[in-house]
């Protein structure tokens, strides 16, 4: 009797011996995947904050200090060189980045891009900006009546903050480029700490007030 009880006790201890190592196994595998997972977010961060850096000092010694834009403009300025096209300022958030070419996630990794479908500072429609993932960044601090400005190689513009909304990706109607007027649209991810996996857009507009647009936009 004593010999069949103790039997059933190993043949049960057994496998519960291995599902509690199998369980071990699991968690230790998870901690080792999520710190793998964090390292990789930190270096990533790092990177792309030591790249936008450079690209900062990049337009410094390119632009040089802000100017009114002169009443014609070449149109040779109004292209990319290494890389930007030209910078924005955000003074309530303190912020001021190099704005490239492009919206591809290569471009956005490490600063904002210029969306290439939309138009130039200075040039009527709207110019369409895409920030990168900068989580520290509170974009929906800013309010209506607060300055966005955008510096060019050929003169400095300012804007308005007019209105934000929230939208979803396939969402058209917030960024039409050849819009009657002379416009800012910066959008960036929703919500701002999700980066990459974020579900929907964060959209600003504004409207350029200086210089003051001296003829009309598209009619």
């Amino acid at each position: 009797m004593h010999a069949r009880r103790a039997f059933f006790r190993h043949a049960f201890a057994v496998p519960r011996v291995r599902f509690g190592h199998f369980l071990t196994v699991v968690w230790a595998t998870c901690v080792v995947v999520g710190l793998l997972l964090l390292a990789d977010f930190g270096y990533g961060m790092w990177r792309g904050v030591t790249e936008q850096n450079h690209l900062n000092q990049v337009w410094q010694y390119q632009a040089g200090p802000p100017v009114a834009p002169p009443p014609v403009i070449d149109p040779k300025l109004k292209r990319p060189l290494n890389g930007v096209d030209f910078a924005i300022e955000i003074p309530k958030l303190h912020y001021v980045a190099a704005v490239k070419e492009g919206i591809e996630t290569g471009v956005l990794y490490s600063g904002p891009g210029h969306y290439p479908t939309t138009r130039w500072p200075g040039d009527p429609g709207t110019v369409g900006v895409a920030a990168h993932n900068v989580y520290w960044i509170n974009f929906p601090q800013l309010r209506p009546g607060d300055e966005i400005d955008i510096q060019t190689r050929y003169g400095l513009y300012r804007y308005r903050l007019t209105d934000t909304a929230i939208v979803n990706p396939d969402n058209r109607t917030a960024l039409i480029a050849d819009a009657n007027g002379y416009y800012l649209t910066l959008t960036t991810c929703w919500p701002l700490w999700a980066g990459a996996f974020a579900t929907q857009r964060y959209i600003i507009h504004a409207t350029q007030y200086w210089p003051v647009p001296v003829r009309p936009g598209y009619t």
